[in-house]
Protein backbone atom coordinates (compact mmCIF):
# COMPACT_ATOMS: atom_id res chain seq x y z
CA UNK A 1 0.00 0.00 0.00
CA UNK A 2 1.32 3.32 -1.15
CA UNK A 3 0.92 5.66 2.22
CA UNK A 4 -0.13 9.46 0.49
CA UNK A 5 -3.50 8.38 1.45
CA UNK A 6 -3.04 8.61 4.91
CA UNK A 7 -3.87 11.30 7.71
CA UNK A 8 -2.53 13.98 7.91
CA UNK A 9 -3.80 14.64 4.02
CA UNK A 10 -0.37 15.66 2.28
CA UNK A 11 1.82 15.22 4.67
CA UNK A 12 2.61 11.85 3.97
CA UNK A 13 2.51 12.75 0.70
CA UNK A 14 5.54 15.04 0.85
CA UNK A 15 7.24 12.23 2.97
CA UNK A 16 6.46 10.31 -0.22
CA UNK A 17 8.26 12.04 -2.05
CA UNK A 18 10.74 12.47 -0.19
CA UNK A 19 11.69 9.05 0.15
CA UNK A 20 12.37 9.00 -3.18
CA UNK A 21 15.61 11.33 -2.75
CA UNK A 22 18.92 9.90 -1.62
CA UNK A 23 20.18 12.14 1.17
CA UNK A 24 23.16 10.37 3.12
CA UNK A 25 24.97 13.07 5.04
CA UNK A 26 27.37 14.82 2.75
CA UNK A 27 24.84 14.32 -0.48
CA UNK A 28 22.17 16.75 0.67
CA UNK A 29 22.35 18.14 -2.85
CA UNK A 30 19.69 16.35 -4.82
CA UNK A 31 16.95 17.46 -1.52
CA UNK A 32 18.17 20.79 -1.31
CA UNK A 33 17.37 21.34 -4.84
CA UNK A 34 13.99 19.69 -5.24
CA UNK A 35 13.02 21.92 -1.66
CA UNK A 36 14.27 24.98 -3.77
CA UNK A 37 12.00 24.09 -6.69
CA UNK A 38 9.25 23.42 -4.25
CA UNK A 39 9.96 27.23 -2.75
CA UNK A 40 9.39 28.74 -6.22
CA UNK A 41 6.61 26.69 -7.20
CA UNK A 42 4.91 28.38 -4.27
CA UNK A 43 5.98 31.55 -4.82
CA UNK A 44 8.51 31.35 -1.70
CA UNK A 45 11.74 33.11 -0.35
CA UNK A 46 14.28 30.46 -0.01
CA UNK A 47 18.02 31.45 1.04
CA UNK A 48 21.47 28.65 1.13
CA UNK A 49 23.86 29.94 3.79
CA UNK A 50 27.80 29.35 3.06
CA UNK A 51 27.40 25.62 4.31
CA UNK A 52 24.54 24.75 2.34
CA UNK A 53 22.05 25.38 5.07
CA UNK A 54 18.58 26.35 3.44
CA UNK A 55 15.82 28.41 4.57
CA UNK A 56 12.52 28.77 3.04
CA UNK A 57 9.88 31.66 4.21
CA UNK A 58 6.19 32.74 4.43
CA UNK A 59 4.78 35.61 5.42
CA UNK A 60 2.09 35.83 7.78
CA UNK A 61 -2.04 35.19 6.54
CA UNK A 62 -3.75 38.12 6.52
CA UNK A 63 -4.28 39.72 10.00
CA UNK A 64 -1.67 38.07 11.73
CA UNK A 65 1.25 39.77 10.56
CA UNK A 66 2.04 41.00 14.02
CA UNK A 67 2.20 37.80 15.56
CA UNK A 68 6.22 36.47 16.83
CA UNK A 69 7.99 34.87 13.61
CA UNK A 70 8.59 31.18 14.45
CA UNK A 71 11.20 29.17 13.13
CA UNK A 72 10.66 25.67 12.36
CA UNK A 73 14.25 23.31 12.10
CA UNK A 74 14.92 19.92 10.71
CA UNK A 75 17.58 18.20 9.28
CA UNK A 76 17.82 16.89 5.51
CA UNK A 77 20.16 13.91 5.85
CA UNK A 78 19.05 10.45 7.31
CA UNK A 79 21.34 6.97 8.18
CA UNK A 80 21.33 5.03 5.91
CA UNK A 81 21.57 1.23 7.46
CA UNK A 82 20.94 -2.10 6.03
CA UNK A 83 21.07 -5.56 6.57
CA UNK A 84 24.38 -7.41 4.72
CA UNK A 85 22.60 -9.01 2.80
CA UNK A 86 20.45 -6.26 1.60
CA UNK A 87 21.12 -4.88 -1.66
CA UNK A 88 20.51 -1.03 -2.26
CA UNK A 89 22.19 1.80 -3.53
CA UNK A 90 22.14 4.82 -1.31
CA UNK A 91 23.15 7.51 -4.09
CA UNK A 92 20.72 6.27 -6.31
CA UNK A 93 17.69 3.78 -4.81
CA UNK A 94 15.12 5.65 -3.39
CA UNK A 95 13.13 4.37 0.32
CA UNK A 96 10.22 2.18 -0.41
CA UNK A 97 7.48 3.33 2.47
CA UNK A 98 5.34 0.42 3.74
CA UNK A 99 2.01 0.17 6.08
CA UNK A 100 2.46 -2.57 8.60
CA UNK A 101 -0.40 -2.10 10.82
CA UNK A 102 0.02 1.17 12.29
CA UNK A 103 3.51 1.96 11.17
CA UNK A 104 5.11 3.13 8.42
CA UNK A 105 8.65 1.35 7.85
CA UNK A 106 10.60 0.66 5.01
CA UNK A 107 12.14 -2.99 4.11
CA UNK A 108 15.56 -4.07 5.20
CA UNK A 109 16.75 -0.05 5.37
CA UNK A 110 16.32 2.73 7.15
CA UNK A 111 13.03 4.57 6.76
CA UNK A 112 14.70 8.08 6.86
CA UNK A 113 11.79 9.38 8.96
CA UNK A 114 14.49 11.13 11.39
CA UNK A 115 14.39 13.86 10.11
CA UNK A 116 12.00 13.44 7.18
CA UNK A 117 8.96 13.70 8.45
CA UNK A 118 10.17 17.19 10.21
CA UNK A 119 10.90 18.39 6.42
CA UNK A 120 7.51 16.82 5.53
CA UNK A 121 5.95 18.65 8.00
CA UNK A 122 7.55 21.92 6.99
CA UNK A 123 6.35 21.71 3.49
CA UNK A 124 2.58 21.20 4.46
CA UNK A 125 2.79 24.12 6.56
CA UNK A 126 4.14 26.10 3.63
CA UNK A 127 2.38 25.20 0.63
CA UNK A 128 -1.16 25.31 2.44
CA UNK A 129 -2.79 28.55 2.58
CA UNK A 130 -5.74 27.53 4.45
CA UNK A 131 -3.87 27.00 7.36
CA UNK A 132 -3.88 30.15 9.29
CA UNK A 133 -0.74 31.48 11.31
CA UNK A 134 1.80 33.81 11.53
CA UNK A 135 5.20 34.53 9.75
CA UNK A 136 7.08 31.06 9.41
CA UNK A 137 11.20 30.39 8.66
CA UNK A 138 11.21 26.81 7.78
CA UNK A 139 15.25 26.16 8.33
CA UNK A 140 16.37 22.78 6.90
CA UNK A 141 20.24 21.83 8.03
CA UNK A 142 22.33 19.53 6.19
CA UNK A 143 24.38 17.07 8.08
CA UNK A 144 23.03 16.16 10.58
CA UNK A 145 23.66 12.83 11.59
CA UNK A 146 27.55 12.39 11.00
CA UNK A 147 28.36 15.85 13.12
CA UNK A 148 26.14 18.27 13.25
CA UNK A 149 28.01 20.25 10.66
CA UNK A 150 24.86 22.44 9.36
CA UNK A 151 24.20 23.80 12.89
CA UNK A 152 27.79 24.10 13.54
CA UNK A 153 28.35 26.77 10.78
CA UNK A 154 25.07 28.00 10.12
CA UNK A 155 25.37 31.86 9.82
CA UNK A 156 24.40 33.78 12.98
CA UNK A 157 22.32 35.88 10.63
CA UNK A 158 20.70 33.75 8.73
CA UNK A 159 17.04 33.30 10.35
CA UNK A 160 15.13 36.32 12.55
CA UNK A 161 12.38 34.63 14.76
CA UNK A 162 13.01 34.85 18.37
CA UNK A 163 11.38 31.43 18.54
CA UNK A 164 12.50 27.99 17.35
CA UNK A 165 10.63 24.47 16.99
CA UNK A 166 12.82 21.80 16.53
CA UNK A 167 10.86 18.58 14.45
CA UNK A 168 13.37 15.77 15.38
CA UNK A 169 12.52 14.20 18.75
CA UNK A 170 10.71 10.75 18.23
CA UNK A 171 8.66 10.46 21.61
CA UNK A 172 4.76 11.55 21.11
CA UNK A 173 3.49 13.09 24.38
CA UNK A 174 6.89 14.21 25.15
CA UNK A 175 8.43 18.33 25.48
CA UNK A 176 11.77 18.27 25.23
CA UNK A 177 13.80 21.77 26.62
CA UNK A 178 16.96 19.63 26.29
CA UNK A 179 19.76 17.75 25.34
CA UNK A 180 22.88 16.13 25.64
CA UNK A 181 26.19 17.84 24.14
CA UNK A 182 28.60 15.21 22.37
CA UNK A 183 31.96 14.46 21.09
CA UNK A 184 33.90 11.54 19.19
CA UNK A 185 36.95 9.57 19.80
CA UNK A 186 38.52 8.06 17.10
CA UNK A 187 41.73 6.19 17.49
CA UNK A 188 43.74 4.08 14.54
CA UNK A 189 46.54 1.80 14.81
CA UNK A 190 49.20 0.71 12.54
CA UNK A 191 49.71 -3.03 12.29
CA UNK A 192 52.15 -5.39 10.02
CA UNK A 193 50.79 -7.94 7.36
CA UNK A 194 52.44 -11.15 7.95
CA UNK A 195 52.60 -14.32 5.65
CA UNK A 196 49.96 -16.64 6.67
CA UNK A 197 51.18 -19.80 8.26
CA UNK A 198 50.71 -22.94 6.06
CA UNK A 199 48.12 -25.86 6.26
CA UNK A 200 46.61 -23.56 8.83
CA UNK A 201 42.44 -23.20 8.41
CA UNK A 202 40.93 -19.93 7.26
CA UNK A 203 37.33 -19.17 8.91
CA UNK A 204 34.92 -16.50 8.22
CA UNK A 205 33.17 -15.82 11.52
CA UNK A 206 29.51 -13.16 10.80
CA UNK A 207 28.06 -12.07 13.73
CA UNK A 208 24.02 -10.12 13.04
CA UNK A 209 20.58 -10.10 14.09
CA UNK A 210 21.25 -8.16 17.14
CA UNK A 211 18.71 -5.03 17.39
CA UNK A 212 21.47 -2.15 17.40
CA UNK A 213 19.57 0.95 18.25
CA UNK A 214 20.31 4.92 18.61
CA UNK A 215 23.11 5.33 20.55
CA UNK A 216 21.57 8.07 22.34
CA UNK A 217 18.16 7.63 22.85
CA UNK A 218 18.24 3.49 22.96
CA UNK A 219 22.03 3.31 24.66
CA UNK A 220 20.81 2.61 28.28
CA UNK A 221 18.65 -0.59 26.72
CA UNK A 222 21.54 -2.94 27.18
CA UNK A 223 21.42 -4.00 23.10
CA UNK A 224 24.04 -5.87 22.09
CA UNK A 225 27.58 -4.48 20.75
CA UNK A 226 28.66 -6.28 17.79
CA UNK A 227 32.06 -5.03 17.68
CA UNK A 228 32.54 -5.80 21.48
CA UNK A 229 30.46 -9.29 21.20
CA UNK A 230 32.96 -10.47 18.51
CA UNK A 231 35.98 -8.72 20.11
CA UNK A 232 35.22 -11.57 23.48
CA UNK A 233 34.92 -13.91 21.24
CA UNK A 234 38.49 -13.60 19.42
CA UNK A 235 39.78 -13.47 22.78
CA UNK A 236 38.41 -16.72 23.89
CA UNK A 237 39.38 -18.17 20.69
CA UNK A 238 42.71 -16.94 20.97
CA UNK A 239 43.24 -18.16 24.55
CA UNK A 240 42.29 -21.67 23.72
CA UNK A 241 43.25 -22.39 20.15
CA UNK A 242 45.67 -19.75 19.29
CA UNK A 243 44.60 -18.38 16.30
CA UNK A 244 45.74 -15.63 13.31
CA UNK A 245 43.20 -12.51 13.34
CA UNK A 246 43.39 -11.70 9.06
CA UNK A 247 40.44 -9.19 9.48
CA UNK A 248 37.70 -7.24 11.65
CA UNK A 249 35.18 -5.19 10.87
CA UNK A 250 32.26 -4.04 12.89
CA UNK A 251 29.80 -1.27 12.76
CA UNK A 252 28.77 1.54 10.56
CA UNK A 253 27.64 4.94 12.05
CA UNK A 254 29.03 7.26 15.14
CA UNK A 255 25.26 7.45 16.24
CA UNK A 256 24.34 3.79 16.07
CA UNK A 257 24.81 0.92 18.17
CA UNK A 258 26.52 -1.80 15.77
CA UNK A 259 24.38 -4.37 15.22
CA UNK A 260 26.62 -6.72 12.88
CA UNK A 261 30.27 -7.72 12.68
CA UNK A 262 33.01 -10.03 10.97
CA UNK A 263 36.11 -11.54 11.20
CA UNK A 264 38.22 -13.69 9.24
CA UNK A 265 40.83 -15.93 11.15
CA UNK A 266 43.13 -18.67 11.12
CA UNK A 267 43.36 -21.85 13.07
CA UNK A 268 45.12 -25.13 13.44
CA UNK A 269 43.85 -27.91 11.50
CA UNK A 270 43.62 -30.11 14.18
CA UNK A 271 41.18 -27.74 16.42
CA UNK A 272 38.63 -27.58 13.36
CA UNK A 273 35.75 -29.30 15.39
CA UNK A 274 36.40 -28.29 18.67
CA UNK A 275 36.32 -24.62 17.10
CA UNK A 276 33.20 -24.71 15.36
CA UNK A 277 31.52 -26.66 18.59
CA UNK A 278 32.93 -24.05 20.34
CA UNK A 279 31.30 -20.61 18.38
CA UNK A 280 27.91 -22.47 19.03
CA UNK A 281 28.31 -22.57 22.75
CA UNK A 282 29.31 -18.88 23.05
CA UNK A 283 26.55 -17.96 20.77
CA UNK A 284 24.02 -20.23 23.27
CA UNK A 285 25.79 -18.53 26.08
CA UNK A 286 25.47 -14.91 24.40
CA UNK A 287 21.73 -15.82 23.83
CA UNK A 288 21.39 -16.26 27.39
CA UNK A 289 23.28 -13.49 28.69
CA UNK A 290 21.55 -10.78 26.51
CA UNK A 291 17.70 -12.60 27.27
CA UNK A 292 14.68 -11.18 25.21
CA UNK A 293 16.87 -8.01 25.05
CA UNK A 294 18.59 -9.47 21.08
CA UNK A 295 16.63 -12.77 20.58
CA UNK A 296 17.92 -12.63 17.09
CA UNK A 297 21.53 -13.17 17.78
CA UNK A 298 23.58 -14.80 15.38
CA UNK A 299 26.88 -16.46 14.80
CA UNK A 300 27.71 -18.22 11.84
CA UNK A 301 31.21 -19.36 10.91
CA UNK A 302 32.22 -20.75 7.46
CA UNK A 303 35.60 -22.63 6.20
CA UNK A 304 37.06 -20.09 3.27
CA UNK A 305 40.17 -19.70 1.38
CA UNK A 306 43.02 -18.15 3.39
CA UNK A 307 44.11 -14.58 2.66
CA UNK A 308 47.38 -15.50 2.71
CA UNK A 309 48.41 -13.01 5.51
CA UNK A 310 47.61 -12.25 9.03
CA UNK A 311 48.25 -9.32 11.34
CA UNK A 312 51.02 -9.76 13.15
CA UNK A 313 50.79 -10.64 16.56
CA UNK A 314 51.55 -7.87 19.02
CA UNK A 315 48.84 -6.05 16.95
CA UNK A 316 46.58 -8.18 17.27
CA UNK A 317 46.81 -8.27 20.77
CA UNK A 318 46.78 -4.74 21.51
CA UNK A 319 43.78 -4.01 19.26
CA UNK A 320 41.76 -6.84 21.35
CA UNK A 321 42.72 -5.79 24.42
CA UNK A 322 42.29 -2.42 23.82
CA UNK A 323 38.39 -2.86 22.89
CA UNK A 324 38.09 -5.26 25.84
CA UNK A 325 38.70 -2.07 28.19
CA UNK A 326 36.85 0.35 26.01
CA UNK A 327 34.03 0.94 28.04
CA UNK A 328 30.34 0.76 26.10
CA UNK A 329 27.03 1.98 26.95
CA UNK A 330 25.77 3.76 30.21
CA UNK A 331 28.01 5.48 31.98
CA UNK A 332 25.26 7.47 34.80
CA UNK A 333 22.00 8.86 35.06
CA UNK A 334 21.19 12.48 35.63
CA UNK A 335 20.82 13.36 39.20
CA UNK A 336 18.44 16.40 37.91
CA UNK A 337 16.10 15.05 36.17
CA UNK A 338 14.54 10.99 36.51
CA UNK A 339 14.93 8.91 34.36
CA UNK A 340 17.39 10.68 31.96
CA UNK A 341 20.78 9.24 30.94
CA UNK A 342 23.84 12.00 31.58
CA UNK A 343 26.54 10.48 30.08
CA UNK A 344 27.62 7.55 27.86
CA UNK A 345 29.47 5.98 25.24
CA UNK A 346 29.11 3.91 22.40
CA UNK A 347 31.53 1.96 20.52
CA UNK A 348 30.18 2.39 17.17
CA UNK A 349 33.08 0.32 14.89
CA UNK A 350 36.01 -0.71 14.11
CA UNK A 351 37.37 -1.17 10.40
CA UNK A 352 40.74 -2.34 8.67
CA UNK A 353 41.52 0.48 6.34
CA UNK A 354 44.06 0.47 3.24
CA UNK A 355 47.50 0.87 4.55
CA UNK A 356 47.48 -1.43 7.26
CA UNK A 357 45.33 0.15 9.65
CA UNK A 358 42.87 0.08 12.14
CA UNK A 359 39.89 2.53 12.90
CA UNK A 360 38.03 2.83 15.88
CA UNK A 361 35.29 4.91 16.41
CA UNK A 362 33.61 5.67 19.64
CA UNK A 363 31.35 8.80 20.37
CA UNK A 364 30.58 10.12 23.92
CA UNK A 365 27.56 12.25 24.73
CA UNK A 366 26.93 13.79 28.41
CA UNK A 367 24.82 16.64 29.44
CA UNK A 368 27.79 17.42 31.82
CA UNK A 369 30.16 19.08 29.77
CA UNK A 370 32.98 17.96 32.21
CA UNK A 371 31.73 14.20 32.22
CA UNK A 372 31.47 14.29 28.76
CA UNK A 373 35.71 15.47 28.17
CA UNK A 374 36.76 13.15 31.22
CA UNK A 375 35.17 10.17 29.57
CA UNK A 376 36.63 11.20 25.91
CA UNK A 377 39.94 11.53 27.84
CA UNK A 378 39.64 7.75 29.33
CA UNK A 379 39.39 6.23 26.42
CA UNK A 380 42.03 8.39 24.41
CA UNK A 381 43.73 6.68 26.97
CA UNK A 382 43.01 3.52 26.23
CA UNK A 383 43.84 3.85 22.65
CA UNK A 384 47.27 5.78 23.20
CA UNK A 385 47.77 2.94 26.03
CA UNK A 386 48.03 0.41 23.50
CA UNK A 387 50.28 2.79 20.94
CA UNK A 388 47.41 4.28 18.63
CA UNK A 389 46.84 7.50 17.25
CA UNK A 390 44.12 9.40 18.82
CA UNK A 391 42.06 12.67 17.65
CA UNK A 392 39.02 14.09 19.13
CA UNK A 393 35.99 15.46 16.45
CA UNK A 394 34.78 19.27 17.54
CA UNK A 395 31.82 18.16 19.71
CA UNK A 396 28.79 19.86 20.38
CA UNK A 397 27.31 21.53 23.30
CA UNK A 398 24.27 20.23 25.17
CA UNK A 399 21.02 22.28 25.87
CA UNK A 400 20.21 23.18 29.25
CA UNK A 401 17.22 23.05 30.03
CA UNK A 402 14.57 26.32 30.42
CA UNK A 403 11.58 25.66 32.28
CA UNK A 404 9.79 29.34 31.92
CA UNK A 405 10.30 29.32 28.46
CA UNK A 406 7.29 31.25 26.64
CA UNK A 407 7.33 28.43 24.05
CA UNK A 408 6.92 25.57 26.34
CA UNK A 409 4.23 27.20 28.04
CA UNK A 410 2.10 27.51 24.92
CA UNK A 411 3.05 24.25 23.94
CA UNK A 412 1.95 22.40 27.22
CA UNK A 413 -1.25 24.25 27.22
CA UNK A 414 -1.96 23.48 23.63
CA UNK A 415 -1.45 20.08 24.42
CA UNK A 416 -3.67 20.12 27.61
CA UNK A 417 -6.38 21.72 25.06
CA UNK A 418 -6.19 19.27 21.81
CA UNK A 419 -5.31 15.40 23.92
CA UNK A 420 -7.19 16.46 27.69
CA UNK A 421 -3.85 15.30 29.32
CA UNK A 422 -0.44 16.89 30.46
CA UNK A 423 2.49 16.12 28.17
CA UNK A 424 5.76 14.84 30.15
CA UNK A 425 8.37 17.43 29.93
CA UNK A 426 12.47 16.14 29.62
CA UNK A 427 15.74 16.13 28.22
CA UNK A 428 16.92 13.99 25.91
CA UNK A 429 19.82 12.20 26.37
CA UNK A 430 20.22 12.18 22.13
CA UNK A 431 21.82 15.37 20.48
CA UNK A 432 19.33 17.83 18.96
CA UNK A 433 21.22 20.63 16.68
CA UNK A 434 19.59 22.73 19.72
CA UNK A 435 22.30 23.80 21.74
CA UNK A 436 25.00 24.77 18.73
CA UNK A 437 22.06 26.98 17.33
CA UNK A 438 21.74 28.43 20.66
CA UNK A 439 25.10 29.17 20.56
CA UNK A 440 24.73 31.24 17.20
CA UNK A 441 21.77 33.08 18.73
CA UNK A 442 21.42 33.38 22.49
CA UNK A 443 18.43 33.85 23.61
CA UNK A 444 16.51 32.04 21.62
CA UNK A 445 13.64 30.15 23.10
CA UNK A 446 13.26 26.95 21.93
CA UNK A 447 11.27 23.53 21.63
CA UNK A 448 11.42 19.61 20.79
CA UNK A 449 8.36 17.57 19.76
CA UNK A 450 8.04 14.95 17.32
CA UNK A 451 5.80 11.65 16.66
CA UNK A 452 6.75 8.18 17.97
CA UNK A 453 9.42 7.11 15.77
CA UNK A 454 11.01 3.20 17.24
CA UNK A 455 14.63 1.50 15.93
CA UNK A 456 15.68 5.32 14.31
CA UNK A 457 19.58 4.36 12.85
CA UNK A 458 18.92 0.65 12.34
CA UNK A 459 16.48 -1.07 9.24
CA UNK A 460 13.87 -1.31 12.45
CA UNK A 461 12.63 2.19 12.14
CA UNK A 462 9.26 2.48 11.78
CA UNK A 463 7.03 5.77 12.38
CA UNK A 464 3.78 5.55 14.46
CA UNK A 465 0.70 6.93 11.90
CA UNK A 466 -1.71 7.91 15.04
CA UNK A 467 1.38 9.70 16.66
CA UNK A 468 1.90 11.46 13.44
CA UNK A 469 -1.49 12.99 13.41
CA UNK A 470 -1.02 14.31 16.77
CA UNK A 471 2.02 15.68 16.04
CA UNK A 472 0.25 17.49 13.30
CA UNK A 473 -2.35 18.45 15.43
CA UNK A 474 -0.13 19.46 18.31
CA UNK A 475 2.08 21.73 15.68
CA UNK A 476 -0.88 23.72 14.05
CA UNK A 477 -2.34 24.43 17.78
CA UNK A 478 0.91 25.80 18.77
CA UNK A 479 1.61 28.63 15.56
CA UNK A 480 -2.45 29.29 16.47
CA UNK A 481 -1.60 30.42 19.77
CA UNK A 482 2.07 32.24 19.31
CA UNK A 483 1.86 35.47 21.09
CA UNK A 484 1.64 39.03 18.91
CA UNK A 485 4.89 40.72 19.34
CA UNK A 486 5.35 43.27 22.46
Amino acid sequence: MTINHLEPAGLWRFFEEICRIPRLSGNEGRIIGFLEDFARENGLESNRDKTGNLLIKKAASPGLEKIKPVVLQSHLDMVGEKDSNTVHDWDNDPIVPVIEGDWVRAEKTTLGADDGIGIAAQMKLLSDNEIAMGPIECLFTVDEESGMTGAKYLDSNFFTSSILINLDSEDEGQLFIGCAGGIDTIATLKYSEEKAPAGYTAWEITLSGLLGGHSGDEIHRGFGNSVKIMNRLLLELDSIFGINLCVFNGGNLRNAIPREAFATILSKPVDKEKLVRYVAEYCDRLREELGETDPGLKIDITEVYSPGIIIDRISQEKINMAIEKCPHGLIAWSKEMKDLVETSTNLASIKFTEGSSIKIVTSQRSSVESSKAELALRIEAIFRGVGADVYHSDGYPGWQPDTSSEILAVTKESYIKMFGEEPEVKAIHAGLECGLILKKFPGLDMISFGPTIKGAHTPLERININSTVKFWKLLLEVLRNIPAED
